[in-house]
């Protein structure tokens, strides 16, 4: 199905922050849904839907499927698809708004990689929270709901590109304020910990003088 304007920028909000959780099943769905004639692609996003870049995609997928799902090889894993997630997310943007001028295409693509970026930091970081759990479910359980729901928006975005933006918009909202908490909390503990060093450290050099 076509897309107006606002709803191209809602799918390009969507597939950006779909990217960012899952990449390879953002260009699988992507992919099957042109193929499946349920989303007309723009010409510039046509090789999406070829079965070679579905294959490719499908495959990585079940790679990252396994990786994604190993406590601590995980951390890894997502530090190093920081180069992949972001970089297609933008590409995806780039050719989404072909239409556009050249500023506004600029701005997409940027908005895209930017929303990539911060859901992929957002699900690196519930992964250092959940690494040091002894068992491996919590870890596992994780990775399966951040792929449904990759897949999930995709598809939702397809149909209602309005309310699948709006859920990544606010999922957006939730790790912006969640990391803004993380960091004031961890700033807070290092400066107390400065300001312990530093009252330790002057009891040692403060010494008793005896009069002569």
């Amino acid at each position: 199905m076509p897309f107006t304007p606002r709803q191209l920028a809602a799918l390009v909000v969507a597939t950006s922050f779909a990217s960012g959780l899952n990449v390879y099943a953002t260009v699988a769905t992507l992919g099957l849904l042109a193929r499946a004639d349920v989303i007309a692609l723009p010409s510039a996003l046509q090789l999406v839907s070829s079965w070679w870049v579905i294959s490719v995609s499908a495959a990585l997928y079940l790679i990252e499927f396994v990786a994604d799902k190993v406590p601590a090889f995980d951390l890894v894993w997502n530090a190093l698809q920081t180069f992949v997630r972001v970089p297609v997310a933008a590409l995806l943007a780039y050719g989404a708004t072909m239409q556009l001028s050249p500023g506004e295409q600029l701005l997409a693509t940027t908005a895209g990689g930017l929303i990539a970026l911060a859901a992929h930091g957002g699900k690196t970081a519930a992964r250092v929270a959940v690494t040091p759990s002894p068992e491996p479910l919590s870890n596992i359980a994780l990775s399966l709901g951040e792929d449904a729901l990759a897949v999930f928006i995709m598809w939702l975005a397809t149909h209602h590109p309005f309310w699948a933006a709006a859920i990544a918009l606010a999922m957006l909202v939730v790790i912006i304020a969640v990391a803004r908490a993380v960091v004031r909390a961890v700033a807070s503990v290092f400066r107390g910990a400065q300001r312990q060093l530093q009252a330790t450290g002057g009891s040692h050099t403060t010494r008793p003088t005896m009069n002569a």
